[in-house]
């Protein structure tokens, strides 16, 4: 399973130094717009203390944490999706992606140029919000099209998809987001397999100086409030220049009300809905993520595609159980580690052994 957080925005905005600070990996992030042409991947590991208490308590010769994957995507401006500044390439990869981190600027500093000449970062939003719709339209409209010879034979499930399609275009023809829309997983089934892009989950990263109070973040986290969309506050320059200190330092570094990298992992984490179950040991005590709603067999393969095809069963223990029991043997002996079958849904923090052919 890989799953991917696109870093998307205007042309400097921050988004490559950001990614600089997420992977500690040099990738161009020069004052010009379309520096970065072809996106750069980097693996993220999602801070988690409950496998430091693992490790610990497992005397674990290596430590291993859950990771996902940031996806630093080029600059997207004005008419990307009529193919303006490389447009329907940059569309192209932010389709790739499972989830969209939108980085808006914040900062003000007259050496690093504005692509419209002004910090508004609403005004930003939008126009990223309105390439991301027009992309969308293009598609819907294109299908409907296509759709329309079926929907006159009477075809049952044309004329449901018609339906669909229908509601999805009123709302971006209307400029709005699809996942703004009443939708269920069959209908996001649908526009997935488009390749739609407003269907994705997306949180905002204002970007700004550590200790600036300005009325453009003001109106910034307004409009996220008002539109329900997560955000998260932080100085990508600062913090790509603590990538290389220790925590200790960083606290003392970091000011304000900035909350850095680790709320935007954590929130990257979220936004593709995944949990971490653990599994620990003398070896290696390592977290791993799974899609919220996973079956043990599925959290199995995880760790090898063999294990789910040959699943028998699990033994589950949430990590504060055992940990409190002060060993696996104590554990056992207390009946606190459960037997689970293939029907078993994975929870947040479980720790699993898993038996398998």
């Amino acid at each position: 399973m890989s799953l991917e957080v696109g870093i998307i925005g205007l042309p400097n905005v921050g988004k490559s130094t950001l990614f600089n600070a997420l992977t500690n990996r040099s990738v161009p992030a020069e004052n010009y717009p379309f520096c970065t042409i072809d996106p750069a991947v980097g693996v993220v590991p999602v801070p988690d203390n409950r496998l430091e208490a693992l490790s610990e308590f497992s005397t674990s010769k290596e430590t291993t944490a859950a990771v996902f994957e940031f996806v630093d995507i080029a600059g997207l401006i004005k008419g990307a999706a009529e193919g303006e500044g490389l447009g329907n390439d940059f569309l192209e990869n932010i389709r790739g992606v499972d989830a969209l981190a939108h980085v808006v600027r914040v900062f003000d500093d007259n050496d690093i140029h504005h692509v419209d000449g002004s910090i508004e970062p609403i005004r930003d939003i939008e126009t990223i919000t309105l390439e991301l719709v027009a992309s969308d339209l293009d598609i819907v409209e294109k299908r409907l099209e296509k759709l329309a010879g079926e929907v006159r034979t009477g075809d049952k499930e044309a004329l449901e998809v018609q339906e669909v399609l229908k509601q999805a275009e009123a709302l971006l023809s209307d400029t709005r987001m699809i996942n703004e829309g009443d939708f269920d997983e069959v209908d996001y089934a649908l526009f997935r397999k488009l390749g739609l892009l407003s269907v994705k989950p997306m949180l905002f990263i204002f970007n700004t100086q550590a200790d600036a109070e300005s009325p453009a973040l003001a109106s910034a986290t307004d409009y996220a409030d008002e539109h329900d969309v997560h955000y998260v506050i932080l100085d990508a320059a600062l913090e790509f220049e603590m990538s290389e200190m220790d925590e200790g330092e960083k606290g003392d570094f970091r000011g304000g009300d900035i909350h850095g990298l680790y709320d935007l992992i954590t929130a990257g984490y979220d936004l593709l809905d995944l949990i971490t179950f653990f599994t620990t040991g003398e070896k290696e005590s390592r977290g791993w993520p799974i899609s919220r709603g996973a079956t043990a067999p599925r959290a199995a393969g995880r760790i090898h595609s063999d294990f789910e095809e040959k699943f028998i069963r699990a033994e589950v223990i949430d990590w504060e159980v055992l940990l409190a029991a002060g060993s696996r043997a104590a554990a056992r002996d207390n009946g606190e580690i459960r037997t689970e079958g293939s029907e078993y849904i994975v929870q947040d923090g479980d720790v699993i052994e898993f038996l398998h052919g």
